[in-house]
């Protein structure tokens, strides 16, 4: 029998891929038989994330440099993978950063940036694939949201603004792509052990223990934590389920 969690022959993109979640889901869909390009803007990081997902995994993992706010890195990496690897199956729209200031002190420049990493990369990365996808036949995008695409963010509105708008462009590709056999999906991490949640923690001292208190699960995620949802979005398991959100977060949202 086919196993439909099997991702032998397919090629995943996964920007952001060279830490924290990123890096969990891009080992996640290797560990499923996936080829992996990870795109990244720090060189160093990118190219030993991808030689140790090639060494521990035993598939192949390249890394590739991009800025995926800028069009056109954007497409001259897409290009780049396709040379590479021949074809593009899977696309983790991944990258994200955040600016932690109230509204009111916010600049337009800062506002823009963090839109332009967290939401309108993810409609560029996913428009230069779509011509892939569609000359193969199939494809699946993955959008990567967070709690604050549901809840609002005293701290960080340019953040929350932006993974809100990731579900809505979900849905809208989703809509728009659902003829050419393109499933495109999202994730709505919780609270996860990473680099950016590490700063909020020593920024924000008081937080962690007002986290787990309302996790159910009764811990923050460990990346691990969401390659299995990715998994299966990517995967033949979710032919027939397109333009939902779903929230990895260890019951967070779900309590009162």
């Amino acid at each position: 029998m086919i196993n439909p969690f099997d991702l032998n022959g397919r090629t995943a993109i996964v920007t952001g891929g060279n830490g924290g979640i990123g890096l969990g889901i891009a080992r996640g869909l290797a560990q499923a038989g996936a080829k992996v390009a990870v795109v990244g803007r720090d060189r160093e990081k990118t190219m030993d994330a991808a030689a140790r997902i090639a060494v521990d995994f035993g598939v192949r993992a390249e890394g590739f440099i991009a800025d995926v706010g800028q069009p056109e890195q954007v497409g001259a990496v897409t290009d780049a993978i396709l040379t590479s690897f021949g074809r593009a199956d899977i696309l983790v729209n991944n990258a994200g950063m955040n600016i932690r200031k109230r509204p009111e002190v916010m600049t337009i420049e800062e506002w823009d940036e963090v839109v332009r990493i967290n939401l309108t990369s993810a409609f560029i990365f996913s428009k230069a694939v779509y011509p892939l996808m569609k000359l193969n036949g199939s494809g699946k995008i993955i959008n990567i949201g967070s709690m604050t695409s549901i809840f609002g963010a005293a701290f960080a509105p340019a953040y929350a603004a932006a993974k809100a708008g990731v579900v809505q462009l979900t849905k809208s590709l989703a809509m728009a792509w659902a003829k050419d056999q393109i499933q495109v999906n999202a994730i709505l991490p919780g609270w996860f052990v990473t680099d950016l949640t590490n700063q909020a923690k020593e920024e924000i001292p008081e937080v962690y223990n007002k986290v787990v208190d309302r996790i159910a699960m009764g811990r923050w995620g460990q990346p691990e934590d969401i390659a299995g949802t990715a998994v299966w979005m990517a995967s033949r398991a979710s032919d027939y389920v397109t333009g939902v959100a779903v929230p990895v977060d260890g019951g967070y949202s779900s309590s009162v």
